[in-house]
Parts: structure tokens; C-alpha cells; sequence
């Protein structure tokens, strides 16, 4: 008797249920544009899916997964960057409630800014640096995953931040555990 050997890796569905909102993440910063990036990600997942054997059974399918995933941000960054073509800039910002500064997570408050920013980078340096902040891929991997030499990803990592400590504004950090300031007038006391 001939004993079948059973699909190796996570299937297709658990994949995309566990995997897709860091991919949205990642199509996000890499486009700027939550619709692009939703059609990144479906678009992504669509090839993945035609192909989920050789995925499944690749050492890496979220590396591999990704790798296509940055491969169709770079064609469609040139796609919408050709001559005589322009790109949309992002959207304005909308009213948002400032953040407590106690707040551990009050750092999300400058997603946009920083979504901003990184689109002043061109799209190799954009993805370097986003691979490696945002995916913790050290040089190597995201040497591989670009086809690129380790040098190459070290040289552009190190220029992109270069270019957004100019653009961003320095921040300021509150120390964590200083209670509020309270106002010294009160109105309507007695």
C-alpha cells in the first residue's frame, strides 16, 4: 500500500486569514493609497493562489509571498511613474483627535506623516527601508528577495533614513510616566 503524502505547509485560506493584514500593511506604505494597496494584496494573493503548491513548499511562503507582493509595487510604481505620467499625491489629512501623551502607542498619530515621507524616497530605497522596519528582514534577506547584493541594501537603507530624518520633523518624547498637566484655572469654582 502506497501511503500519499500530505501536502506540505499551511493551506492557501489559513494562509491569507493569518497573513493578509501584514501584506496590507506592507502594500500600504509602499503605495500610500489604501485602495491601490487593497488591490496590491488581491492581486498578490491571486498569484499566490494559482501557485500555492510551489509556495506552500517553498522555505518561506510569506517570504515568497512577499516577494511578489514588492515585485508588482515596483511595476506598478514604474507603470504610473513613465513619462508624461503622474502619480496622484496622497490625500490630505483629515481632522485627527491628538493623542494622549501618556499613551504608549501615541506614535501611530504620525503614520501619514511618515506614509509621506517615505514616498519622497525612490521605490528600491522605499522598499529597503520598509522591508527592514517594518518586516525585521535583515540585509541578506532583503538582498535576496530584491536580487540585490547585501551592500546595495545596506548603502540604500542607510541614505533613505538619511532623507527622512531631513523630512521628518524631530519629535519630541514626553517621559511615559508624568501624569497630566491640570489646568490651574477652573471655572465656575467657588
Amino acid at each position: 500500500m502506497r501511503l500519499r503524502r500530505a501536502a506540505p505547509g499551511i493551506g492557501f485560506a489559513a494562509f491569507v486569514e493569518q497573513r493578509s493584514g501584514a501584506l496590507f500593511r506592507t502594500a500600504y506604505v509602499l503605495t500610500g493609497d489604501a485602495h491601490a494597496a487593497e488591490d496590491l494584496v488581491q492581486e498578490t494573493l491571486e498569484r499566490a493562489c494559482r501557485h500555492w503548491r510551489k509556495v506552500a513548499a517553498s522555505d518561506a511562503p510569506e517570504a515568497y509571498v512577499r516577494r511578489i507582493l514588492v515585485n508588482l509595487a515596483n511595476d506598478r510604481h514604474r507603470r504610473l511613474n513613465r513619462p508624461g505620467q503622474r502619480t496622484a499625491p496622497l490625500a490630505p489629512s483629515g481632522y485627527r483627535e491628538p493623542a494622549d501623551p501618556r499613551d504608549a502607542y501615541r506614535s501611530v498619530e504620525l503614520r501619514e506623516e511618515l506614509v509621506a515621507a517615505l514616498h519622497t524616497l525612490p521605490m528600491g530605497m522605499r522598499t529597503v527601508v520598509v522591508l527592514y522596519y517594518l518586516h525585521d528582514l535583515g540585509d541578506r534577506e532583503i538582498a535576496q528577495a530584491l536580487d540585490i547584493s547585501p551592500g546595495s541594501v545596506r548603502s540604500q537603507l542607510a541614505r533613505g533614513l538619511a532623507r527622512l530624518r531631513e523630512v521628518l520633523p524631530r519629535q519630541e518624547d514626553p517621559p511615559l510616566s508624568s501624569p497630566p498637566v491640570a489646568s490651574t484655572s477652573r471655572e465656575g469654582a467657588p
